[in-house]
């Protein structure tokens, strides 16, 4: 069961990134598959703040309505799991068992919903940001794992 991380998100909204088509054939391998896969509200709330940042402050510079737009349409492609109580319980004890401070906490926030909904697998373009939970809470797997994984002539 997947996740996907902020970045996957984003470079979907950049087609002009160098990453924008590894994350589109990402995302069109889990369709292929005809496998839903999971977004938490901290991803949404995530992708907002970059994608209405300007473009000059390391933003993608996109006007809040459609952004809005994104947002709101992402859970009729993506399985929203929304936030519960559990998941403070479980980023508490994350943030404790692995001594994590600063923005990292956000981080231990992402790993503790997955754990509370049992979702595996972290999609992501920063897997080295996660690399303390690999192997121990969550497995991290790059676009192109996913991508690969499929043949490239899916049946009919």
């Amino acid at each position: 069961m997947y996740l996907l991380d902020t970045n996957i998100l984003l470079r979907l909204s950049q087609p002009g990134h160098p990453q924008y088509s590894e994350a589109r054939n990402c995302i069109r391998a889990f369709f292929r598959r005809k496998e839903r896969v999971s977004i938490i509200p901290q991803i949404l709330f995530e992708f907002w703040v970059v994608a209405t940042r300007p473009v000059d402050k390391n933003g993608l510079g996109l006007s809040i309505d459609k952004v809005k737009r994104k947002v709101e349409k992402a859970p009729s492609f993506f399985q929203l799991r929304l936030d519960s109580q559990a998941i403070y319980h479980e980023w508490l004890r994350l943030v404790g068992t692995y001594s994590v401070s600063g923005v990292a906490a956000h981080d231990a926030r992402i790993v503790a919903a997955m754990k509370v909904h049992g979702l595996t697998h972290l999609v992501t373009f920063n897997v080295s940001d996660f690399r303390r939970y690999d192997g121990r809470e969550i497995s991290l797997v790059a676009p192109n794992d996913i991508a690969r994984s499929l043949p490239s002539n899916p049946p009919r």
